[in-house]
């Protein structure tokens, strides 16, 4: 009764928004982020927006970039599911194009071709892992058949990952996904692996198993085809004529060009690190060990598991799986602590698969899932992973035959040449390197950035909202449209720009000046609640030393909202050729849920600016 409950909450929410913003006809795309769900409405026009404002459910109407955005609070996921269910599929082809920047872009395009293939990718990591557990234990023979089908059961997803990568590419470049499959399976194809292929005089031998940038690369490749023949082939033919051509097209020019510039890559990166050995294994250890979960997200690690697999083959013990070990148990280390620490039940649900299957050697759940998403913690994972192999490479060890994954991969380590307890000792000594600063980082300093109990909570934590009220009169520009790039991509927080209309800085809340810089250009508050403000006066206009600026504040002053800070002179200012757009930002933004800006295009002082929901 409960689930139907909560179901029946969402549809009707879901409903009502669907319904004033113009009914499904007037969607021409929708995503969400953490809070909002954004609309891009064929005709704004059409919306009712104070219907919305004033729904319940709905914390605030934005409309920003093209984007109308209805903000729902930390349960957008569920609003966001039942709304989909209700409109169907989507066709976008009259949705306005949206600038966006290449980093903006690129984690886009990685979400939506990862994340639907990720709950996949964890329950055959876990296959995989339970059975070299059976193996390692003697409960199962690794020669035998049983083994041999589980052993492909939980593989076959890395094996074939390019046939999934090539549908979930092509999906999000709104093109065919079956298209992007074949794509997938063409340079999957088992006669085409491993063996030498003269294609007009250009000889060529590859194997793109388990590898991800060929698949992607040739399928972007591919989109360049497919939509301008969609628009030109005759309707009566272009269900199987754009597709053909298509395939007939990028596939092989797939295979054989881009396909080996990505191995290329994976061989020049790997020369380079085993150059590195020779002249220093401890740096070649660091490098390797820190950079290691890099390449496994390009997909070129299979460049380096080659190079090592060829050394054993010839018999030589390899050092490249020795100075990798402690990369995959440090973000096993992070997944844990966030396991240990998040109330967030899917995250909850998440963590605890991909740290299990992290200890069994397969990483792609944990980084893809948890890790890389929350990047600070992924690059302290790698840090960490990083001396971790700088011991390894400091104490000789090398791996002189294959073993299992993970922690069943120790007896590859053994040999005459080193006695069993120094290698284990080393091992030990390196595993702790790799995840105790980690783990301890990652336990002290994770916070939620949803904290999920149920839905009555979800709806009271949506309605915590305090509001900045605007220091300056004046007009309202997005943060993104403002020149200085650390503001623009919100590394300082998230905030608005206002173009002042009179040369005076207010206090925004209730709280205290913290800091005032010397040249008077920039003042920062910290509200009683906890949020701190940045006003930044103008661009550059540090290099004016001072001139033009009067503050009527000193640090550690109390304020209240709308006092006088700071007074400066615009035409002074703008005479010596800078900007005096100012924007105001909440530099701890990542500490809250959401920063909500004003829709309004002039704010007057005190006017309401942002609101900030905890």
């Amino acid at each position: 009764m409960e689930g139907e409950f909560i179901m029946g909450k969402y549809e009707e929410l879901a409903g009502k928004v669907i319904e004033n913003v113009g009914g499904k006809e007037n969607v021409a795309d929708l995503t969400h982020c953490v809070t909002r769900l954004r609309f891009i409405l064929k005709d704004e026009q059409k919306a009712n927006d104070e219907a919305i404002r004033q729904m319940d459910g709905v914390v605030t109407l934005m409309k920003s970039g093209g984007q109308y955005q209805v903000v729902i609070g930390n349960h957008v996921p569920d609003v966001y599911a039942e709304v989909t269910n209700m409109i169907g599929a989507i066709s976008s082809d009259d949705a306005p194009k949206q600038k966006q920047s290449f980093g903006s872009m690129v984690v886009d395009f990685i979400s939506a071709m990862m994340g639907p293939v990720l709950a996949v990718l964890i329950g055959s990591g876990m296959i995989k892992g339970i059975l070299a557990l059976f193996a390692f234990s003697g409960l199962i023979d690794p020669a035998s058949g049983l083994y041999t089908l589980l052993n492909g059961t939980g593989d076959a997803m890395f094996m074939f990952f390019p046939v999934m990568l090539g549908y979930t590419s092509a999906k999000k470049l709104k093109i065919d996904p079956f298209v992007g499959a074949v794509i997938g399976a063409v340079l999957m194809y088992p006669a085409l692996q491993n063996v030498d292929l003269n294609i007009l005089g250009y000889n060529i031998n590859v194997a793109y198993g388990s590898t991800v940038m060929p698949v992607v690369f040739t399928t972007i490749f591919a989109s360049f085809i497919y939509k301008p023949l969609m628009k030109v082939i005759p309707d009566v033919v272009k269900t199987f004529m754009v597709p053909m051509i298509t395939i007939a097209i990028s596939a092989p020019l797939g295979f054989v060009l881009i396909g080996p510039v990505m191995n290329g890559l994976s061989s020049l990166l790997v020369g380079g690190v085993m150059a590195i050995y020779s002249f220093s294994p401890i740096l070649a250890g660091f490098l390797m060990g820190s950079l290691w979960q890099v390449i496994v997200v390009f997909g070129l690690h299979m460049g380096f598991v080659a190079v090592g697999i060829v050394q054993l083959a010839s018999g030589q013990a390899t050092s490249i799986f020795a100075l990798a070990t402690g990369a995959g148990y440090a973000q096993t280390a992070v997944v844990m602590a966030i396991w240990m620490k998040t109330k967030n039940r899917k995250l909850k649900d998440l963590a605890l698969p991909a740290w299990i299957s992290g200890w069994f050697g397969v990483t792609e759940p944990a980084i893809y899932g948890v890790t890389l998403p929350r990047m600070k913690y992924f690059v302290a994972a790698c840090i960490s992973a990083g001396f971790a192999g700088a011991f390894m490479g400091m104490q000789g060890m090398l791996v002189h035959q294959m073993a299992g994954l993970g922690i069943f991969g120790i007896p590859g380590y053994f040999n005459e040449a080193m006695p069993i307890s120094q290698v284990l000792i080393n091992f030990g000594i390196s595993l702790a390197i790799s995840m105790i600063p980690t783990f301890l980082f990652t336990y002290f300093t994770f916070k939620d950035e949803v904290a999920v109990e149920d839905v009555e909570t979800k709806m009271e934590q949506a309605a915590l909202k305090d509001v900045v009220a605007s220091p300056i009169k004046g007009k309202v520009m997005p943060l993104s449209s403002i020149k200085d790039e650390a503001f623009a991509l919100g590394a300082l927080g998230k905030g608005i720009v206002i173009v002042p209309e009179e040369g005076k800085v207010h206090a925004p809340v209730d709280g205290t000046v913290t800091m005032v810089f010397p040249t008077e250009h920039a003042i920062g508050v910290t509200a009683d609640n906890g949020l701190q403000i940045l006003i930044h006066v103008g661009m550059d206009t540090v290099q004016l030393e001072g001139e033009g600026f009067k503050a009527r504040v000193a640090q550690g002053q109390k304020v209240k909202k709308g006092e006088l800070m700071l007074d400066f002179d615009i035409d002074f200012i703008t005479s010596k050729g800078y900007s005096v757009e100012t924007p105001v930002v909440i530099t701890n933004s990542q500490d809250i849920l959401d920063v909500i800006e004003t829709d309004n295009r002039e704010v007057g002082v005190t006017d309401d600016l942002l609101t900030a929901l905890f």
